[in-house]
Formats: structure tokens, C-alpha cells, sequence
């Protein structure tokens, strides 16, 4: 055979082919990354030799490692995956990755070799979460083993696919410290969030996809008190609270024949009876908006949520919709007025198109005036204009001197430092 360059997409393809042929998934029990690694490069150049193909030292070794990644990781996006500063990883297709790197969505360098390679790799995500991803399955929501959240859609529901969307876990939480020199708060909202949480609230905090809800959520987490017993429930746990007494709760998708599927509704109802002090959905999506309300209402007071929405309002409304979906059969008078009684705070967050997250209001549930529900803001966000290099410029704002849930600040004896909170971002301080 004659010698063919390295670069032959052709040749490294059969090469490659011709390497995971010859390993026996039998043989792989047991072996760590290093003992893998050797193995590999050692059929790399067997192979090669036999195929009178030019190998160097160092193409042995990257393709080895490459055909490690495959088998024991992510392929092509284990550098991606290891890179502290990407938050997100978005593959559209074998050609099309996006990263997302402070706060923007940019262009990324690695390739797929094909749909093929996309799928291969979709599929060890899938059985490394003991599930399966296929045509008769071409869906999967799931939890990396570093905690990164991972989905998988597959043609033909993805046209141009297979699509893989990862959301990285984050090791290091953001305090409200953090938020503050990020752009997310001002210094004053700083305090006004942790006393919030700290004397029990009740919390929807809103925002679209990749808005910041959780991160938010976390943050504020430090203020609730060590000695409370905190029920988390999610589809796939995101949550990390610091507090020594959390019990966290994920669903479960029903099986291949379609049986043990476990809901978030199922998890908030069994929650409540494990005597919680707060119970904390990572998001509500349907009929489990209807029972967090009711856990709001009786007794559980400081649990949180989080919901996608485009603003403060529209958030309420969509709680409106998932409580009526929840077939309770109950006149939307009766359901507004069990939002009024149950939330205290709506607080929404948005990606602007600097990349900046920021709160944009923090709202009280104010009353309830001829059948509807009547939100005043706390604090909310004024745009000022756009400086030269793009940045959103804008002030945070405090728009009441008193809160309605005063009472509440002062059972904890926080009220004046919540006032003082206000005070400092309103109108006329400066």
C-alpha cells in the first residue's frame, strides 16, 4: 500500500475504525485511562505498521488519546468540557459547535467527524446514566458524572442532528457577593435578597434559558438558616445548598416500556410529608405548580422556585396555567387567590445582550384587586443607554419605601435593615 499523508481524512478515519475493531470490550473492565492509553497506542502502531502508514510519536499519541476520549469520555469535547471559562456546549451537528464564554454564545474550533461520531458519543452519555438513546428513543435529559446537565435530541426530530445541548456544572457557587461584581445586583440588593431568604419568603424567581434562576437560587441559599430542613426537587439536581440538612430529589423518566416514571408533582406531594421546612422545585413545568402552592400555603414558608417566562407578570400567569393543568377542576378566582396568599416575591433575571445577567425586578405580590393580582416592584432595572464598547448601561432603582411583607421582617427583626436596603438604591440617593 502506498504511504498516505496523516492528514487524509480518509486514512485517519480507517485507521481509527480499524483500532476500535480490534479492542475487545471485554478486555476494558477494569482498566484506567492510563492502562487504556497504552493499549490503544499500541494497536495504533501495530495497525499502522501494517498498513505501512507514517506514524510519528506524537500523531501516535494524539490519536490514541483522541480514541480514548471516545471510549472512556466525550471525544472531541473533553478540552471543552475541561475549560473552567465555557459554561455551555451546544453541538448542532457534526460541523456546528457553539460555546458560550461570558455570557455569549461564539463559534467553537472542534469538529465531529461525522453524524456517526456525534451519535456515538450521544449514545456513552446515555449508557453512562444507564439509559438508552435511539430512533425508538430519541430524546435524553440527563446528568453528566461531573453534574452537568446534558441533552440529546436525535434525527429524525433533529433535522440537522444529532444535537447534544450540555449546561457545565459550575464548582464554584456564586454568593450574592459574587452577583454583585458580575453586574447581576447592586450592593443594596445584596442585602435585600439575603434578608429575603432569610426570613422566609415565599420565592418565584423567573427568567428565560440560561438566564441565571439557578444560579440566583443558590446564592440566595446562603441566607437560610443551617438548622432548617430543606427538600430540594428537580429533574436533574443543579441545586448545590450549603446547609448541612437538604434532601435532594430528582424524577424519574419512565422506562423502554414506558412504566416507573416518577413526576416532580410526585416528589413535591411526598416532600411534604417528610416535615420539610422549606421545599425548593428546581422549576416548575406543570400540575406541581398547583401543589407547591398549596406546600406555600401550609406552613412551608421560605420554599422557592424557579419558571421560564419573559417577565415578573408573565410569570404569575404562567403559575395561573400549570395550576389549572393540574385538573383541580378550580375557578381561576380561587386560583389567583391562592397565588396572592402563597408568593411574596417574584424576582426576574435576564441574559442582556452584553452577556450580563441581571436582576431586572424584584416585585411584591401586592394585593388582590377585583380579580386580579397587582404586583408593585421593589427594586427594578433602568436601562440608560449602550456605551461604546456595547456594555448596557443602567441603574438598579428601589421604587418603594415600605414593603407589604413588612410584618415578616420584623418577626425576624430585619425590617430596618431591609429598609435601609431600600433607602440606599432609591430615587434620591444619589
Amino acid at each position: 500500500m502506498a504511504n498516505v499523508e496523516l492528514s487524509d481524512p480518509w486514512m485517519l478515519s480507517t485507521l481509527r475504525e480499524q483500532v476500535l475493531a480490534r479492542i475487545d470490550p471485554t478486555t476494558l473492565d477494569g482498566l484506567d485511562s492510563t492502562q487504556l492509553g497504552m493499549l490503544i497506542e499500541d494497536l495504533v502502531a501495530r495497525i499502522a505498521d501494517e498498513r505501512q502508514i507514517p506514524l510519528n510519536r506524537f500523531e501516535q499519541v494524539n490519536l490514541a488519546s483522541a480514541i480514548a476520549d471516545d471510549i472512556l469520555g466525550l471525544g472531541p469535547l473533553e478540552p471543552l468540557v475541561a475549560d473552567p471559562t465555557i459554561s455551555d456546549i451546544l453541538i448542532n451537528g457534526p460541523d456546528s459547535v457553539f460555546i458560550e464564554k461570558g455570557g455569549r454564545l461564539v463559534p467553537s474550533d472542534v469538529r465531529f467527524r461525522d453524524e456517526a461520531h456525534v451519535l456515538f458519543i450521544a449514545q456513552r452519555i446515555a449508557a453512562d446514566v444507564g439509559r438508552r438513546v435511539d430512533e425508538s428513543s430519541p430524546m435524553l435529559d440527563a446528568r453528566l458524572k461531573d453534574g452537568s446537565r446534558v441533552n440529546v435530541l436525535l434525527p429524525p426530530l433533529a433535522v440537522n442532528g444529532p444535537y447534544i445541548s450540555i449546561r457545565k456544572f459550575s464548582r464554584t457557587l456564586a454568593d450574592l457577593e459574587t452577583l454583585h461584581r458580575n453586574g447581576t445586583i447592586s450592593e443594596a440588593m445584596i442585602e435585600g435578597l439575603s434578608l429575603i431568604a432569610a426570613s422566609r419568603l415565599n420565592v418565584i424567581i423567573s427568567g428565560g434559558t440560561g438566564a441565571g434562576k439557578t444560579t440566583l437560587l443558590n446564592a440566595m441559599s446562603y441566607s437560610i438558616d443551617p438548622g432548617e430542613r430543606v427538600a430540594t426537587i428537580e429533574d436533574v439536581a443543579e441545586i448545590q445548598f450549603n446547609q448541612p440538612h437538604v434532601l435532594t430529589m430528582e424524577t424519574r423518566p419512565p422506562n423502554i416500556e414506558g412504566k416507573g416514571e416518577v413526576l416532580a408533582r410526585d416528589l413535591v406531594r411526598n416532600a411534604l410529608r417528610m416535615r420539610p421546612d422549606r421545599i425548593i422545585v428546581g422549576e416548575v413545568r406543570g400540575g406541581e405548580a398547583f401543589d407547591m402552592m398549596q406546600a406555600m400555603n401550609t406552613g412551608h414558608n421560605g420554599s422557592m422556585t424557579t419558571i421560564h417566562s419573559n417577565s415578573a407578570f408573565d410569570a404569575v400567569h404562567r403559575i395561573e396555567s400549570m395550576m389549572q393543568m393540574a385538573e383541580t377542576n378550580l375557578p381561576l378566582s380561587v386560583i389567583r387567590s391562592q397565588i396572592y396568599s402563597a408568593i411574596d416575591v417574584v424576582i426576574h433575571i435576564e441574559r442582556m445582550r452584553d452577556g450580563v445577567r441581571r436582576v431586572t425586578a424584584i416585585n411584591q405580590i401586592d394585593a388582590l384587586k377585583d380579580g386580579e393580582i397587582i404586583m408593585v416592584p421593589l427594586w427594578e432595572f433602568q436601562f440608560t443607554g449602550i456605551s461604546d464598547k456595547g456594555a448596557i448601561l443602567g441603574d438598579f432603582r428601589s421604587l418603594q419605601a415600605r414593603p407589604g411583607f413588612m410584618h415578616r421582617l420584623e418577626y425576624f427583626d430585619l425590617g430596618q435593615r431591609f429598609l435601609d436596603a431600600l433607602k440606599a438604591d432609591s430615587a434620591g440617593s444619589g
